[in-house]
């Protein structure tokens, strides 16, 4: 049989082409909102509400894409597909390697929905705004629960202890649900700063808030070490690493959201209360908390004196991921229980 022809939707005046509208995306869901017809429309709707293009517009943006549903295979796509339309943009960025490429750079309402259409049902963007992505103008805390700890525990942690260290320090924090059991907290800056600068002030306000509740938090980047605690994920700052916007929808068989909350609306969320059904209507009730988040910027000085202080107690920089090429200053990139001292220089390089 064969398929039937796309459908045109209008998308503030742009043509954007919807194919295959009845195909399931989320099998739990099923035709009772779980066709890809459904995440398109989502799409659309948190786009021209203005909120989806708040999040991700003019950044650097990958594309998780399930073309045959969330149970289908993943396509994670950093670069920018050779056939776009016209009003679909890329920006250019520099990978770790110093590679280059052309990474998808949303403009406009129409730019989303595109990339819905392709299956895309999670956007993952840069802490940049184009063209200049090699200056963070937002720090990212990844709250990520490890062992036995869950979602309450990352929600404790916000905020007992992250939201009172932002407001000593002078800093505003935005949090919003991971979409899964984490909590994901922005800091708008002033993109004066390399990536360098800007994941080494990420760990040294992990290690304050570790230093405050050793049992609660762990910095440790090595498993064997967290235990059961919240791992803030301080290279989640890396250049190149990127986190589901705020708005998208993430891979449950419910269609979760990341969902932008107050502090206030944090002490009693449940994310399965925000999904790919539920979030169109929230958003027009309330309005988006994250709006203006731009206007909030500050600099990063206090942290930079605690990244100083940590240096000079002789806690240095942390080990970068495993694809990263060795970073200067860097610790040896090896777990504690298998290193073996006399196999390492005093720089972290490892000696044959």
């Amino acid at each position: 049989m064969a398929k039937p022809p796309p459908e045109m939707l209008d998308v503030d005046g742009v043509e954007v082409k919807l194919s295959n509208p009845d195909k399931i995306y989320f099998p739990e869901l099923g035709e009772n909102g779980g066709r890809k017809r459904d995440l398109v429309e989502y799409y659309r709707a948190v786009a021209l509400q203005g909120a989806l293009m708040e999040s991700i517009g003019d950044r650097p943006t990958y594309l998780q894409r399930f073309p045959d549903g969330v149970d289908g295979e993943q396509i994670y796509q950093k670069h920018l597909t050779k056939y776009h339309p016209e009003h679909v943009q890329s920006t250019r960025v520099v990978f770790p390697s110093k590679r280059t490429g052309n990474a998808f750079c949303p403009h406009i309402p129409a730019d989303a929905v595109w990339a819905a259409n392709l299956g895309t049902v999670t956007f993952h963007t840069w802490p940049t705004l184009a063209p200049d992505n090699d200056h963070p103008d937002q720090l990212r805390l990844d709250l990520d629960p490890f062992g036995d700890t869950d979602f309450d525990d990352a929600r404790r942690v916000a905020l007992d202890l992250l939201h009172p260290l932002l407001d000593e320090l002078g800093l505003t924090g935005y949090p919003k649900t991971s979409g899964s059991r984490g909590i994901h907290v922005y800091l708008p800056i002033e993109p004066q700063w390399d990536f360098i600068a800007t994941r080494r002030a990420v760990i040294a306000l992990t290690r304050e808030l570790e230093r405050r509740a050793p049992e609660q938090v762990t910095s440790s980047w090595w498993k064997e070490e967290r235990g059961d605690r919240i791992f803030i994920d301080f290279n989640q700052n890396a250049r190149d690493r990127s986190m589901a916007s705020a708005y998208s929808v993430r891979k449950s068989p419910n269609a979760r959201v990341s969902m932008p909350l107050t502090w206030d609306e944090l002490d009693t969320a449940r994310p399965d209360d925000f999904t790919m059904a539920t979030v169109p209507g929230l958003l027009a009730e309330r309005g988006d908390p994250w709006a203006g988040m731009e206007t909030h910027r500050s600099g990063i000085e206090a942290l930079l004196e605690m990244v100083q202080r940590d240096d000079e107690a002789g806690l240095g920089d942390m080990p970068y991921p495993p694809s990263y090429p060795k970073m200067p200053g860097e610790p040896p990139r090896v777990q504690p229980s298998k290193k073996v001292a006399e196999h390492w220089d005093e720089e972290g390089n490892r000696i044959d």
